[in-house]
């Protein structure tokens, strides 16, 4: 089998622009992840020490499910978009953490569309400010994921509501489906 080559990750990324919420456009499903979940996003902020707060959230039956960690660059010298995404099993527990890789593989000058991957291969986000993306635009991004080496064809569209729901509703806090698909398990 060929080796395939080092994916090409972005370099410089403004961690402050890059904070914020980001819908899931599509990815590549994980068996963990509820099948009819829907309206799925992540939201950034940036804490004082440097390292990141991540919320991840969908909705599934009208419940909202959701799990919170914490992402910081793998190697503080480089200046390369790989990140580490930390999480604790069970999400309300916190005794073992879980990490896994977060790489940028694209993103837009004005930090409105990202592409986001793994080594493993095994998973894949395409990820945007609104709930919505341009054909094009995401099209440019499934080739980008074909030319690192992706499955392209394993990519399932999310849907998502708009507007989109609120904070608010009932809670479903077993995260550990984001747990599972974050390790590429």
């Amino acid at each position: 089998m060929a080796t395939k080559k080092e994916m090409e990750v972005v370099k410089g990324v403004d961690l402050k622009r890059y904070m914020g919420r980001w819908y899931e456009i599509a990815s590549f499903p994980s068996r963990f992840q509820p099948k009819n979940g829907a309206s799925t996003r992540a939201t950034y902020t940036l804490n004082e020490d440097g390292t990141i707060h991540v919320l991840n959230e969908t909705w599934s039956d009208g419940k909202r499910g959701f799990i919170e960690g914490s992402a910081y660059k793998a190697d503080p010298s480089s200046d390369e978009a790989k990140l580490k995404v930390k999480f604790y099993v069970p999400p309300f527990l916190p005794i073992i953490p879980v990490v896994g890789d977060y790489w940028v593989l694209s993103l837009d000058d004005d930090y409105q569309y990202a592409l986001i991957g793994q080594p493993s291969r095994k998973y894949l986000w395409i990820l945007c400010r609104k709930t919505h993306m341009d054909d094009e635009i995401y099209n440019q991004l499934v080739e980008k994921a074909k030319e690192e080496g992706y499955d392209v064809e394993k990519l399932h569209k999310t849907q998502q509501t708009d507007p989109p729901p609120e904070e608010e509703g009932p809670k479903d806090t077993k995260g550990i489906w984001w747990i599972k698909s974050i390790l590429g398990k």
